[in-house]
């Protein structure tokens, strides 16, 4: 086995299913992994932002547009994967939603919506591609799962965000679960716990938090595209092979320090 970078640092040739992958972070990712010489299959409850990005990314990005809150969804995206690629090296599940309300108002559909999308779609996508990502798996480079959970799951956020932060408490200890039982059959699972990135969910904090998270964050900084990247590509790549049930905490130092 080759220690050069570009052999243990290489997805050139695997298939990537990212979801959420329209924007944000499942771009980010996105486009690391076409630059890289993958092949990517995006989707996104909408079809215009995902098939726009795709369109951007050239041919090495399919989008098959679904909402993965609706277990008919789900398992008509899976079948869809199963037609265009005949296996999945890697499974981002980065598909994510979040709500903010005062403990005594909070809504049950605010409730309903985040836990169904952060952490039931998470389990049953993965269930549903199961064989696919099998096929991927060899003994010298398994398939690969990588959940995106949150910093949110870590430690206790300054937001009101009940439901968030306790779907992606639920996300990383899922993770844990599906390494002990899915590494058998030749599938890694690790996660990602993303401090502050720039994206459509964390544009609704408001001014007077994101200075304050600014503040006690030790790099002085919001995370990047290249900040994303390198990890993503590291986790879906031979150099993390012997990682399983890992959370790999990007942050900035944030929550990682408090």
């Amino acid at each position: 086995m080759s220690l050069a970078i570009a052999s243990l640092f290489s997805v050139a040739g695997k298939t990537a299913v990212i979801t959420g992958g329209s924007r944000g972070i499942g771009e980010m990712i996105a486009r690391a992994y076409v630059e890289n010489g993958a092949r990517v299959i995006l989707t996104s409850r909408r079809a215009e932002d995902v098939e726009g990005l795709a369109a951007t990314l050239g041919t090495a990005a399919t989008a098959i547009p679904a909402d993965l809150s609706r277990m008919d969804e789900i398992d008509r995206f899976a079948a869809e994967v199963g037609r265009v690629a005949p296996k999945v090296d890697v499974l981002f599940n980065n598909a994510g939603a979040s709500w903010g309300a005062p403990f005594g108002s909070f809504p049950e559909h605010g409730w309903d919506k985040v836990m169904t999308i952060n952490l039931k779609a998470v389990f049953f996508l993965t269930q549903r591609l199961l064989p696919l990502l099998e096929a991927a798996a060899t003994p010298d480079d398994l398939a690969r799962v990588i959940n995106i959970g949150s910093i949110d799951g870590l430690h206790v956020s300054p937001i009101e965000s009940y439901s968030y932060a306790a779907s992606k408490a639920g996300v990383l200890h899922l993770t844990r679960m599906m390494a002990k039982f899915l590494a058998p059959r030749g599938i890694a699972v690790n996660a990602i716990a993303p401090g502050y990135f720039p994206s459509k969910m964390t544009a609704g904090i408001a001014d007077r938090v994101d200075a304050e998270v600014l503040k006690a964050t030790p790099l002085g900084r919001w995370g990047t595209t290249e900040d994303m990247a390198g990890v993503a590509l590291f986790l879906g790549a031979r150099a993390s092979a012997y990682l399983c049930g890992s959370v790999v905490t990007v942050d900035g130092g944030y929550a990682t320090t408090a």
